[in-house]
């Protein structure tokens, strides 16, 4: 469906740090037009220490619709939000943001919902299901409360950062829909291992975990978009796990991402 662009168009960009690889702006911008409708999605590298001017900015321009949030982005600019979710509340998290009647920003957070959707798709089970998450920054966050929402029983969360894995695992464990606590990237027992931190987004990272422990039954995601098929995964897929990269992750939030915005036809 071909995208037309004249003056009644409406922007919404999607911002982040960096912005080269995201894939979703061609095909959220063409299912705005399969719907018949003249949003359009554009990227925009935004630095962090530039985020306030640029937010301020987008502010001021009255067809910017709404924004698409990705790292490093969606703690800081919670806070700029009127009003939010209840999930996005719980988390202080925002992956997309649309306007409220008198031009302030409402805040939400599909990214949790998109990604349990493509393991799914793939052939998760995560019904009392044990699952290690890796990261607990705005991505990991949402991903842990939409993996409880989805059966998990059990879920371990690691980060670099100990003191943020246990305050995430003790907000995760408040929702009282399983088992949370702070833990080791020891991915041993674990039915799902799900990558929610930035490594594989440059060449030579490391894999967030010691991949000869994984095993055949355990099922891997990544939310690494972009990028093809991370070094993460290819290391999965050889020790015959099955596997959901970011690009299906951005795919399955497509339907999500223009509901939103204008509800669906």
């Amino acid at each position: 469906m071909a995208v037309t662009l004249d003056g009644e168009t409406r922007l919404i960009p999607i911002i982040g740090d960096p912005i080269i690889y995201v894939k979703s702006p061609e095909w959220i911008s063409e299912e705005f037009a399969k719907r018949g409708h003249k949003e359009i999605c554009v990227p925009m590298q935004v630095a962090a220490q530039d985020l306030d001017r640029v937010l301020q900015g987008l502010s001021a321009v009255p067809n910017v619709a709404g924004l698409l949030v990705t790292m490093p982005h969606k703690k800081a600019i919670y806070h700029c939000c009127a009003t939010t979710s209840t999930r996005s509340k719980l988390l202080e998290t925002v992956s997309l943001m649309r306007r409220n009647p008198d031009g302030s920003w409402h805040g939400d957070v599909l990214d949790g919902n998109s990604f349990v959707k493509a393991q799914i798709d793939n052939g998760a089970r995560t019904a009392a299901a044990r699952a290690l998450l890796l990261g607990a920054g705005g991505a990991g966050s949402a991903i842990g409360v939409a993996l409880l929402e989805a059966g998990v029983r059990e879920l371990i969360v690691h980060d670099i950062d100990a003191e943020r894995a246990g305050r995430l695992a003790n907000v995760l464990g408040a929702l009282g829909l399983g088992r949370v606590t702070a833990g080791s990237s020891d991915p041993t027992g674990c039915d799902m291992v799900c990558n929610a931190t930035p490594m594989g987004m440059a060449d030579g990272d490391p894999l967030p975990l010691d991949a000869s422990l994984l095993t055949a039954a355990m099922f891997v995601g990544d939310v690494i978009a972009g990028h093809g098929e991370t070094a993460f995964l290819r290391a999965a897929r050889k020790a015959g796990c099955k596997t959901a990269d970011g690009d299906q992750m951005v795919k399955s939030v497509i339907g999500m991402t223009v509901d939103f915005f204008v509800p669906a036809t």
